[in-house]
């Protein structure tokens, strides 16, 4: 599968949304200039441009994308013919990614002039302007947030989203193929893309070329959706849980407690971290099953090693006392 595959491994991927893309996606109408489709958007915020409107441009941003609405064209409307013109001049900078007129209002002429003498794509919705910003807003959202492409496994084990590390050949997707063959879902295998949806939120899928794949060294490349099912994979996931799979060290002093939380950051989020050594004899799948299980727990309020110190301290204090 490394043939089919270009890895990245923490390489932050910067993501474009170009004009063309939103007129696709919400099906809108083109004014004029479309030579200039390609302007790209950069930012997730939308901006109704009413102080500039009324002549006040200090803080104009220029690098949102511009919604004009009924109040903003009906204000335009009560004013001179050369104010209108313009103010339209001033609003349509070169910079601009696009503007767009709500609620399918029938567009001013001073601003097609101002839009095609600056190259500013115009384009038009019938969809009332509140809805189309949230709606636009969503959508910029999921397609601008920072992303990353891991290699690695991620599985849902008993609904939490286990990112899998390790080593080539150390066993991830044997151990993701045990998992599946006790009910839990695969997500995706060699590569997992991750996006932070949110602060402190990653959702991990796999690439469109491998998804519901798995390799398997000496068996080859197998599909788990035919084999076992629509019920053993999904799409994407949340990511709650990092296990780094490592060769046994002798000399290493491996967390026997579970006391010592290690953290990774992927992206802007932190996530907690587990260390297993993998040496012949370690069944991984169950002690992946019990590591998610346990995180439930302590997500819940209850920490067993937490508990354990705690009961020794007591005892220790109970048998101090005695003496």
């Amino acid at each position: 599968m490394q043939s089919l595959l270009v890895r990245r491994f923490f390489i932050v991927l910067s993501r474009r949304v170009t004009v063309k893309d939103i007129i696709k996606q919400f099906h809108l109408e083109i004014i004029c200039s479309k030579h200039a489709l390609n302007h790209t958007v950069t930012v997730t915020d939308l901006y109704r441009p009413g102080l500039e409107l009324a002549g006040f441009f200090n803080h104009y941003p220029v690098e949102r994308l511009q919604l004009l609405g009924r109040t903003e064209l009906a204000f335009m409307q009560s004013l001179p013919s050369a104010m209108k013109e313009e103010r339209f001049k001033r609003i349509c900078q070169p910079e601009l990614p696009c503007i767009c007129v709500t609620r399918g209002l029938p567009v001013p002429e001073e601003l097609i002039q101002a839009a095609q003498e600056n190259n500013v794509p115009l384009l038009r919705t019938s969809m009332p302007t509140t809805r189309f910003a949230s709606k636009l807003t969503n959508y910029l959202e999921k397609r601008l947030a920072p992303t990353t492409t891991i290699h690695g496994v991620l599985v849902d084990v008993h609904g939490v989203g286990v990112l899998i590390l390790g080593d080539s050949g150390i066993g991830k997707s044997e151990t993701a193929l045990e998992l599946v063959k006790r009910g839990h879902l695969l997500i995706a295998d060699d590569a997992v893309e991750i996006t932070q949806l949110e602060e402190d939120m990653l959702e991990g899928s796999a690439p469109e070329l491998i998804r519901y794949l798995l390799e398997i060294r000496g068996l080859g490349i197998i599909n788990i959706m035919t084999l076992f099912g629509a019920g053993a994979v999904r799409d994407k996931k949340k990511i709650s849980l990092v296990i780094r799979l490592e060769s046994w060290q002798e000399k290493r002093q491996y967390d026997r407690l579970g006391l010592d939380e290690e953290r990774m950051k992927i992206v802007d989020t932190e996530l907690p971290l587990l260390t297993v050594p993998v040496r012949p004899g370690r069944n991984l799948a169950v002690i992946i099953e019990v590591a998610a299980m346990n995180y439930r727990l302590k997500v819940m309020g209850y920490d067993a090693a937490k508990q354990f110190v705690q009961k020794l301290s007591e005892t220790i204090e109970e048998a101090d006392d005695i003496e």
